[in-house]
């Protein structure tokens, strides 16, 4: 008899006892709670400075800057050509506070796309400089001469920055250093001659170069802050200078931001299925989780209080060689003091680890509530899967000093809100509607303050898909 007809004559035979599917009527099923895929490891809300926050707001007091025009140009690109915003050109130092529109909209115009291949130079050094370079697409170091004679990069500019525009107010300003193209790039030249054709047709721009003269005058710190006058290593009776420390007159304040959905339950689901297991409990544990991972979102990528958002310009790096290597978090690292902690997609942790095996190197490791967590200089790397990674495969490194006594970046909540479960997150039962479904409002308030500008530091455009 073949194998076919044993089992054709097994499955004839009637059955001799109670099936398994049956069974399962009488038995009690071991069920585990609700699962979501959602969660991760919230490493920034775990180790950031949660600060409680009277009135919804917090203001962040600093000392006067004189420091301006520190930011980025946009441009808007139609094919192959490329122009500046106009109103953008205000990002440059010597246009920060210059708001004529018709101006503006003339320099933009006076700008020449230019076009440089890796390996061209832009400028050079000790030649004159007499134009101001917009980067709209691209990479370009900065290179100078180091201590023994040979070239050093000095940094790497990347999409919107600009250079060279000392060449606004100074005619007799030179180039300290060779700027060339790592990549293809496409740049914006404003010369100076233009810039001063238009200056003669225009009383107000004319006056507003003539008052950036006062500017160099005010005396300022490596910060941009106002100097105190002091007096170190005098002898006799000199006479000791007065000072005081100004305050900036309109410190920023960040106003507590919010999250909020509404969890509907019907009765009949809570009154007759609630055993083994409160469904009411589990519902809003869900919910809560969700709106923890929104959190977590909101602030790395809130464009008004997000990390990623408002880190300063001049704490913004571009690795070296497109991939982030030792060299790269090493400058990120001295750039401010004190760094407790980064963060980073696990893709760019990846990355970096591949890094580190090329050149031989083995990150070491540290307990973090049982997980073993990377570090580099001591610095610990936390995984952070809400650090968008973009389609061309690059993401972003995030360097943090925090705590409000080392001036750092600390969270803000507001303790103590009516029907609070946890400190700044409140469940509210908001009734019964006539279909028999209960409400219930979850709502959290949170934000994020950077104290002073170095206290955040971002390594950008990290790619992480290459291999070799």
């Amino acid at each position: 008899m073949s194998v076919g007809e044993e089992i054709r004559a097994d499955q004839d035979q009637p059955q001799k006892s109670l099936g398994t599917s049956a069974a399962r009527n009488l038995a009690t099923t071991t069920k585990s709670a609700p699962q979501m895929q959602e969660i991760s490891s919230r490493w920034l809300l775990r180790m950031l400075p949660w600060v409680n926050v009277q009135g919804g707001t917090y203001r962040v007091n600093r000392r006067l800057s004189y420091s301006v025009g520190d930011g980025r140009v946009t441009f808007v690109k139609t094919g192959d050509r490329v122009q500046v915003i106009p109103a953008e050109l205000g990002e440059l130092p010597a246009l920060r506070t210059y708001e004529d529109p018709e101006v503006l909209a003339e320099l933009a115009q006076r700008c020449q796309q230019r076009e440089f291949d890796p390996g061209d130079v832009l400028a050079s050094f000790g030649s004159q400089a007499d134009e101001v370079f917009l980067l709209a697409h691209g990479k370009v170091e900065k290179i100078g001469t180091g201590p023994y004679g040979d070239d050093a990069v000095l940094g790497v500019l990347a999409d919107g920055a600009y250079f060279g525009e000392q060449a606004i107010t100074d005619p007799e300003a030179i180039w300290e250093y060779t700027a060339r193209a790592v990549t293809a790039c496409t740049v914006l030249a404003l010369p100076r001659q233009d810039l001063d054709q238009i200056a003669e047709r225009s009383e107000s721009l004319r006056e507003h170069l003539q008052q950036l003269r006062a500017i160099p005058t005010q005396r300022a710190n490596n910060y941009g802050e106002k100097e105190i006058d002091l007096a170190a290593g005098h002898t006799g009776e000199q006479a000791i200078p007065g000072t005081y420390v100004d305050y900036d007159a309109a410190p920023r304040e960040y106003e507590l931001s919010v999250a909020q959905t509404v969890l509907r339950i019907h009765t009949r689901v809570a009154d007759l299925y609630n055993q083994p297991m409160n469904q009411t409990e589990q519902q809003l544990r869900l919910t809560v989780e969700a709106l923890k991972e929104r959190q977590e979102h909101e602030l790395i990528n809130n464009r008004e209080f997000g990390l990623l958002n408002n880190c300063e310009y001049d704490q913004r790096l571009q690795p070296h060689d497109g991939v982030p290597g030792p060299d790269d978090l090493d400058e990120l690292l001295t750039r401010r003091r004190g760094t407790k902690l980064l963060l980073a997609h696990p893709r760019a942790i990846s990355a970096f680890g591949r890094e580190l095996n090329k050149r031989g190197l083995v990150p070491e490791t540290i307990d973090m509530g049982g997980n073993r967590i990377p570090t580099w200089r001591g610095v610990p790397i936390f995984p952070c899967n809400k650090i968008p990674v973009t389609e061309a495969r690059t993401t972003s490194i995030i360097a943090m000093r925090t705590g409000e006594a080392d001036q750092g970046v600390i969270g803000l909540q507001q303790a103590g809100i009516p029907d609070e479960i946890e400190p700044s997150l409140s469940v509210r039962f908001m009734g019964i509607s006539e279909q028999a479904i209960m409400s219930y409002l979850v709502t959290t308030y949170y934000s994020a303050a950077v104290l002073v500008p170095d206290a955040l530091g971002v390594l950008e455009n990290v790619e992480i898909g290459r291999w070799r």
